[in-house]
């Protein structure tokens, strides 16, 4: 006999939708996949199938959502599992209604630049996935020739830095080296994501203090992202088959470029993070690490202008940029910003802040999970199966309570090392049970759920 799960509501997010409608939706739990569709509340008499067992759900006051792809998590094992690891990630992103993430090829020993070292990783994470993990690859110098075989094995793409990547496993590449593996990925139209900050000769302004958050976004000012953007494009220009993607953008002033590379039919996306739309350099403390990121927050007049060009369909989606450490690297003690490790810790309530904010801005909730889901699935390449409630895709959806108001505590963060900016902030929106292809992954008031992600 099948099994059923029959999820119903009044208040159900469906694709091209930007409110929710009423809809009940069917998925077979033995695929995981979500077979049928009807768009009215049913309750149980309306429903019958004799040939299969059924479980039922009623959405009642709460939003049904598809769940959340993040396209950008760094999970850290094997190598730096006391930073993160799959199971601690995993499930911090299932309380937050993700459903599947795609891991950074860095941090983790050894990084993911070849097949070996794919299967090392893929090893560590099987039986630990509370969600889905896909993965990207990495391209560091000398790795071409692995650029092909890592496609073939798995990876969604490969991520390069144009700057110092904080760990020496991971070097930056030359513009002669990103020439060399964009030949290679121009034959497979490959994606290839760019952190993009580029240094050069800027003469800092004297800000001598460490602990001062402006010693820090003056270390960090917005032309290295300009002129590394200007690189990606003029090489996007001549290997037009690789659609090249930058990675957590925080300068607004990159957005002219971008704009017109997009506009002339270049293959060129964009991302930005939970922190770049919900903080801003005026309001930082000083002697506070844990609000530094790479590139950093910036003011508020910029901030506005990334949510704009949301709007615009400029930047593609939103992703978190999980970037955990120990606390010891993030100098808590002495609040030291200059020395500390960069990087935020976001799983578990993205969705929350981005709501938070983005309803002050006239965002509806279907915009917002489209950045979320959507289109996050389709920048990993997930978009046949992860993102949308549709027929044919994995059952993947959340219960959210939009009424709901929570404040920010350490008891809320299920990732390992708990330190976060967001600390003492009240948010809107609140994710209270979470569905992988049918199954229920995480309640809020019941907890987790045995492991049951799968690798993609």
């Amino acid at each position: 006999m099948s099994k059923l799960l029959v999820c119903t509501g009044s208040k159900v997010l469906l694709p091209d939708t930007l409110t929710p409608v009423p809809a009940t939706i069917v998925i077979d739990q033995n695929t995981g996949k979500i077979i049928e569709i009807r768009k009215t509340h049913l309750n149980r008499d309306q429903y019958s199938n004799e040939s299969a067992s059924i479980k039922w759900i009623e959405a009642g006051n709460y939003v049904v959502l598809p769940g959340l792809v993040d396209a950008h998590v760094h999970l850290n094992e094997p190598g730096r599992t006391d930073w993160e690891g799959f199971w601690t990630g995993t499930r911090a992103a299932a309380s937050g209604g993700i459903t599947a993430l795609v891991d950074m090829p860095l941090n983790s020993l050894p990084p993911t630049t070849t097949v070996p070292n794919l299967q090392e990783k893929r090893d560590a994470a099987r039986g630990q996935c509370h969600t889905d993990v896909a993965f990207w690859g990495g391209v560091i110098p000398g790795n071409q020739e692995h650029l092909k075989p890592l496609i073939q094995a798995g990876v969604r793409g490969f991520k390069c830095f144009l700057i110092e990547s904080g760990v020496d496993e991971f070097p930056f590449v030359t513009e002669a080296e990103l020439e060399n593996a964009m030949k290679e990925l121009d034959e497979i139209s490959g994606v290839l994501l760019f952190h993009a900050e580029l240094d050069d000769d800027f003469d800092r302004l004297d800000k001598p203090d460490p602990t001062e958050y402006a010693t820090f976004l003056a270390s960090r000012p917005q032309q290295l992202e300009t002129k590394a953007i200007s690189l990606v494009i003029k090489l996007q220009k001549r290997f037009p088959n690789v659609r090249c993607h930058i990675v957590h953008l925080s300068a607004a002033s990159a957005l002219p470029s971008i704009k017109e590379a997009q506009a002339a039919g270049l293959p060129l996306t964009v991302e930005t993070c939970f922190h770049y739309l919900t903080l801003a350099a005026e309001e930082i403390p000083d002697g506070h690490p844990e609000f530094k990121c790479c590139p950093p927050v910036r003011e508020t007049s910029n901030r506005d202008k990334l949510w704009e060009a949301l709007r615009e369909g400029v930047i593609n989606c939103v992703v978190s940029d999980h970037s955990p450490c120990i606390a010891k690297l993030k100098h808590l003690d002495d609040g030291d910003i200059m020395k500390a490790w960069g990087g935020i810790s976001t799983l578990g309530f993205g969705l929350s802040l981005l709501w938070t904010e983005g309803k002050k801005r006239g965002f509806s909730i279907g915009e917002v999970v489209d950045l979320t889901s959507k289109n996050a699935a389709e920048h990993a390449g997930l978009s046949t199966q992860k993102g949308q409630l549709k027929i044919g895709f994995d059952g993947d959806f959340v219960l959210w309570d939009e009424e709901a108001v929570y404040e920010i505590t350490k008891d809320v963060l299920q990732y390992k090392n708990k330190i976060s900016p967001y600390e003492g902030k009240r948010l809107s929106g609140r994710v209270e049970e979470t569905y992988l292809r049918g199954n229920r992954i995480y309640s809020r008031s019941a907890g987790f759920e045995s492991p049951m992600g799968k690798l993609l």
